[in-house]
């Protein structure tokens, strides 16, 4: 049984004997500062009020490294749209049911309409503040992680780092180093 990760495919680097930093960027960066966000719809599992609260938090932590602002809007032309979905949901990356692939989510201009877009397995047992898989997946720690890639990054190698692809357990709430780096990489201009 393989532990239950993130659906973001992972980026091979070819130039590991020359690559002195552990970080991995996965795409070009926003090409504007204020990022709109809209949630479509959310799990009966943590509801409306858990899922705004906890990606607004996530969003908050990212934003900390990078000259972004996020803006929640009630709107689905935002630039990110946060959503939940069971198998097909209409992206062609299906969900494969509980367990394995939590969420996914695309990056910065990727697939046109899709861009920056994260979706969620509605099929997995959402929880808050989960410290064990046995208790449940903890959403805020999913959500972080896969904020990472709206924004640009691809998985990192270090266990550490948020965006490790393996899912780990309630998230410590901070980005790693390693995650600091990569922001300031695509976004210190």
């Amino acid at each position: 049984m393989s532990a239950p990760r993130c659906g973001v495919v992972d980026v091979m680097q070819h130039d590991q004997s020359l690559r002195h930093r552990r970080y991995v960027i996965g795409s070009e960066s926003w090409r504007k500062r204020r990022i709109t966000y809209f949630i479509a719809n959310w799990s009966s599992k943590v509801g409306e009020d858990a899922v705004a609260k906890f990606m607004a938090k996530a969003f908050g932590e990212w934003s900390k490294y990078s000259k972004l602002r996020f803006v929640r809007v009630y709107d689905p032309s935002a630039d990110i749209i946060v959503g939940f979905g069971s198998g097909h949901h209409g992206d062609n990356y299906p969900f494969d049911g509980p367990g394995n692939v939590l969420a996914h989510a695309f990056y910065p201009y990727e697939m046109n309409a899709y861009g920056g877009d994260v979706h969620f397995d509605e099929d997995e047992n959402w929880k808050e503040n989960s410290t064990h898989l046995s208790e449940g997946v903890d959403f805020y720690s999913v959500a972080i992680h896969e904020l990472g890639h709206s924004l640009g990054l691809a998985h990192s190698p270090v266990y550490s780092s948020l965006m490790f692809p393996y899912y780990k357990g309630i998230a410590q709430g901070t980005l790693d180093y390693d995650d600091i780096l990569a922001m300031y990489q695509l976004y210190s201009t």
